[in-house]
């Protein structure tokens, strides 16, 4: 598996594998508010010409995405067919090493596994709202902060 920068022309396969994601995720989380069209204009129009998005996979074939924003990790989607393969944790590892001064996330409350997986990266939840998102669907604010390096004395 490689993880690589994306390139603009892959908006519309990217955008797929969010939809598809998103929608096998249901009902950990709730539905997207967007039509299909709208999102693949967030990654054409917002997401991949403003922000360090990463993709995982094998030549040829997309299977898990990571949107980072400065010190937020804003998306990370894996295709449904390959979770549980270590491919999320993989664009996590490459993240912090990006981003060696911590890093922070939202995710959805009902989202368990997620929640599970964050915790299990060194996340620690810092913050939670009612649903101040798009969804209004309550929501947890994630930290990692590196382990300190200094020793004892």
């Amino acid at each position: 598996m490689e993880i690589r920068r994306a390139l603009p022309r892959e908006a519309g396969s990217l955008a797929a594998l969010w939809l598809r994601s998103r929608a096998a995720s249901i009902p950990s989380i709730p539905p997207t508010v967007h039509t299909d069209e709208e999102v693949t204009r967030w990654f054409e129009e917002v997401v991949l010409p403003t922000r360090e998005v990463w993709v995982a996979g094998s030549p040829g074939e997309v299977v898990a995405l990571m949107v980072l924003d400065h010190e937020w990790v804003d998306q990370l989607y894996v295709d449904p067919a390959s979770t549980r393969h270590g491919i999320g944790a993989a664009l996590l590892d490459h993240a912090m090493r990006r981003r060696p001064a911590g890093l922070k996330l939202w995710t959805f409350q009902s989202n368990v596994d997620a929640r599970r997986f964050y915790e299990g990266c060194g996340f620690v939840a810092v913050a939670t709202t009612t649903g101040d998102n798009e969804e209004h669907a309550p929501d947890v604010c994630y930290e990692w902060r590196p382990r300190s390096t200094v020793q004892p004395s």
